[in-house]
């Protein structure tokens, strides 16, 4: 057939009459609304004894739940290897899925209905495994891969169309199965040609397009339609004729075409086999997407539902759930905007030559009219509508692990049901619902069940707070099947899982956060075998930046026993230990090192200083574990040998706890910046004392004696060597919010303030500073500021 005999058999107008009789191959798109009606059409009007559909056979026993009034699409079979469940494959389906149609018309006239693709038994067997933790997000989906040669673009292109998707509306989604405009209606029964003709001229193009191009450069092809011609004869024997098949539209002219059985058993013999494990799992529009790499996806699954629910009047409908939307975004969308959006999509059908207003003209009268020609909001139409967010159900009656089953049976109790949709959640532990939730998603993080991940609250930062950002995939489904191998709870596969990673861990800083993740998650029968890895770890383990690594994630676990109850002496025990040889050990280590070596050091030695403050929040100064660290940082502040921003680091950190007095600060800054210490030395002690988020500005603001010492030391600075230590310098000093900076350089500007005299007398005020205060001025922003806080207002004395 020429490109001109192509384009005729699918172009509307086309009125060729298909055979009444069977068997009857219904070539659809996958997804397709437009060829949902069809093959709804055809199955009113022919009746067929049997319906046979490109899928798993194992699904079989799976295909009454369709009927299950609990079952809501989108939803899709999943098929995994019992072996390794991360070898799985999805065969999605949506409301407007021509399979799915035909499946529920298939159980509503008690038509007996089978799958007759490839088994997943065999095709799990022949895909490549993929490994590491994207592996279901990776594996490729098997209910249908797109051809090398997209059929579809082939075709709109020999119409003269430059966009598939919109030859693909003005031929299907927009035409009914008799060849005459649809609004979308259902199709009524009529004459078996009339409905079959659609699939007759989509056969004839099918048929020359792999003539012309032969399988598409999908060789696995023929091995699963060989197995459908099997699949089909076996029908026919049993059936007669009347049997209707719901395939792939590429799938057709090969199903038609005529061979032996022998040669098609052939192809099917030493297939590699699995044994699978099948049920079916919800599904997501999101999911359906091209962009997503499902295989067989469109571009607007939101799009394509809509059309295929509406009624009557798409259009308007569609303009109408637009103006909700934007409504709902607090944007104005009047009655007005809808009637003038609809008018000009339909206008720019019209001048385009289209039979309805497609998605594309719907989509430019939005930006145009509801958007105000901004693609903001319109980004916004395109991710909730035109894709979609629906999230299928599958009823409990569905096959499914037992862990899947126990962490269905936790969702409902504790009200979190899974959305497609990302949304926070905000969770205060001294509440029993909210500490369940919180050890239900630290368990399932434990289990690479990536439901939730933790967030920076927007409220209070005390640790009975938690944030979390939920988002449900379909590929969880896999993981929670792969981790099934662990226990049939979630909580029995967590404990079992994070103890064979104690053992199993080598490094001290994986074992410190597995314990922080036994305690976040409440597993009391893993802490024992966690705690022994800990100890042999700690005790093995000699190198001081492994310690201090470690130490923190400690010191956080402790806090998490007032809240959450959880009996933490052991590690309580396991951290002083730690702590104890980083103060013997850190000195010796922080002499010798390059300037990258420092910095991490120095990042190290900060969280070992946090993380004692947790573990001696009681003692008394200069007592204890803390009295012991105060020694160690007068230690690596004093040493020459230290790297200068450890020895200016530990400098600050005494000055902020007060174990160290601002003269001595003083000196300790005046010996690091004197004229015999290497600029380089210097800057980089400058940067530890003042640099970075630690408010060494505002200290320079308020100590003017500080200020003076650094200002001085810039000044002497050789010009041949200066160059060297301005970026370290510009690093340091760049972190400073602009008001402190400005600060900083009026205060530079005016000069040091001479010995005994005041600032305010030494020089006149700047711009934002007074040379005074101003009692009157400041007496009228008195009552401003009680007002702000909810303090009542002074009483105001009587005049005598």
């Amino acid at each position: 057939m020429s490109g001109a005999a192509v384009a005729a058999a699918v172009t509307p107008g086309r009125t060729t009459k298909g055979p009444a009789a069977g068997p009857w191959l219904l070539g659809v798109r996958h997804h397709g609304p437009g060829s949902a009606r069809a093959v709804l059409a055809a199955l009113r009007a022919a009746r067929p004894a049997a319906v046979l559909i490109e899928g798993p056979p194992e699904g079989d026993a799976l295909l009454p739940l369709a009927a299950d009034p609990h079952m809501r699409p989108p939803v899709a079979l999943l098929a995994h290897a019992v072996d390794d469940p991360g070898r799985a494959s999805f065969w999605p389906m949506a409301a407007f899925s021509p399979e799915w149609v035909a499946i529920r018309w298939a159980l509503d006239h008690d038509v007996p209905v089978r799958f007759i693709d490839l088994p997943a038994a065999h095709s799990l067997a022949l895909k490549e495994p993929v490994e590491g933790p994207e592996r279901a997000e990776e594996a490729e989906e098997e209910e249908e891969v797109t051809p090398v040669v997209d059929p579809i673009r082939v075709l709109a292109g020999t119409a003269g169309y430059d966009d598939p998707e919109r030859w693909w509306e003005d031929v299907v989604e927009h035409r009914s199965p008799t060849g005459g405009a649809d609004s979308g209606a259902p199709p009524s029964e009529g004459a078996p040609g009339d409905a079959l003709a659609p699939f007759g001229a989509l056969a004839e193009a099918m048929a020359a397009l792999r003539e012309a191009y032969g399988d598409g450069g999908q060789p696995r092809d023929a091995v699963r339609e060989a197995y459908m011609r099997i699949q089909l004869r076996t029908a026919r024997k049993e059936f007669g004729d009347g049997v209707a098949v719901v395939c792939g539209a590429w799938h057709v002219p090969a199903l038609a075409a005529r061979t032996t059985l022998a040669a098609d058993r052939a192809l099917l013999k030493g297939l590699p086999k699995v044994k699978t494990d099948l049920t079916w799992v919800p599904w997501t529009h999101r999911r359906l997407a091209r962009r997503s790499g499902y295989g067989a996806g469109i571009d607007s699954p939101g799009w394509y539902g809509h059309l295929f629910e509406a009624a009557d009047r798409p259009i308007e409908r569609w303009m109408t759930k637009v103006a909700g939307l934007l409504r709902g975004e607090d944007r104005f969308v009047s009655t007005a905007h809808v009637i003038e959006a609809v008018r000009l999509a339909e206008t720019l059908a019209a001048l385009r030559g289209r039979p309805l207003a497609g998605l594309g003209e719907t989509t430019d009268a939005v930006r145009a009219v509801m958007c105000e020609g901004s693609d903001v909001p319109l980004a916004l139409v395109r991710d909730r509508l035109i894709v979609g967010e629906s999230l299928g159900e599958v009823p409990d009656t569905a096959p499914a692990v037992p862990l899947q089953r126990d962490l269905t049976r936790s969702q409902r109790t504790l009200r979190l049901k899974p959305e497609a949709s990302e949304r926070e959640l905000d969770l205060d532990l001294r509440k029993e619902t909210d500490a369940a939730r919180s050890r239900l998603l630290h368990r399932l993080r434990l289990l690479d069940v990536g439901w939730g991940d933790p967030v920076a609250g927007r409220g209070s930062t005390g640790t009975f707070r938690e944030s979390w950002r939920l988002r449900w995939e379909p590929e969880l489904h896999v993981r929670v099947a792969e981790a099934g191998v662990w226990g049939t709870t979630v909580l029995t596969a967590a404990t079992a899982k994070a103890a064979s990673q104690a053992v199993a861990a080598t490094a001290l800083a994986d074992v410190t956060a597995l314990a922080e993740h036994c305690l976040l998650a409440e597993l009391p029968d893993a802490l024992p075998v966690v705690m022994k890895a800990l100890a042999d770890r700690a005790a093995l383990d000699a190198d001081v930046g492994h310690l201090a690594d470690a130490l923190p994630a400690l010191a956080r676990s402790l806090r998490y026993g007032d809240v959450r109850s959880t009996d933490t002496a052991a590690l309580a025990e396991v951290a002083a230990g730690l702590a104890e040889r980083i103060c013997v050990g850190l000195p010796p280590a922080c002499a010798g090192l390059d300037p990258d070596g420092a910095e991490a050091l120095r990042g190290q030695v900060e969280a070992v200083h946090g993380a004692i403050g947790l573990l001696d929040t009681g003692a008394e100064p200069g007592t204890g574990l803390r009295g012991r660290w105060d020694a160690v940082l007068h230690k690596l502040a004093a040493r020459d040998a230290v790297a200068g921003v450890i020895r200016g680091r530990a400098t600050r950190l005494l000055l902020d706890e007060g174990r160290l007095a601002e003269d001595e600060a003083a000196r300790l800054m005046g010996l690091a910046l004197s004229p015999g210490a290497p600029p380089a030395d210097a800057a980089a002690w400058i940067e530890g004392f003042v640099g970075g988020a630690s408010g060494g500005g505002m200290l320079l603001v308020h100590d003017e004696r500080l200020l003076g010492l650094v200002d001085a030391w810039l000044t002497g600075v050789p010009a041949d060597q200066f160059t060297d230590v301005l970026p370290l310098l510009r690093r340091t000093f760049s972190a400073y919010e602009p008001g402190v900076r400005r600060t900083l350089g009026e205060l530079v500007r005016r000069g040091p303030v001479p010995e005994g005299a005041r600032r305010d007398d030494a020089a006149p005020a700047t711009g934002g500073f007074g040379p005074g205060l101003d009692p009157a001025r400041a007496d009228a922003v008195e009552p401003v500021l009680r007002l702000l806080l909810g303090r009542p207002p002074e009483p105001v004395e009587a005049a005598v």
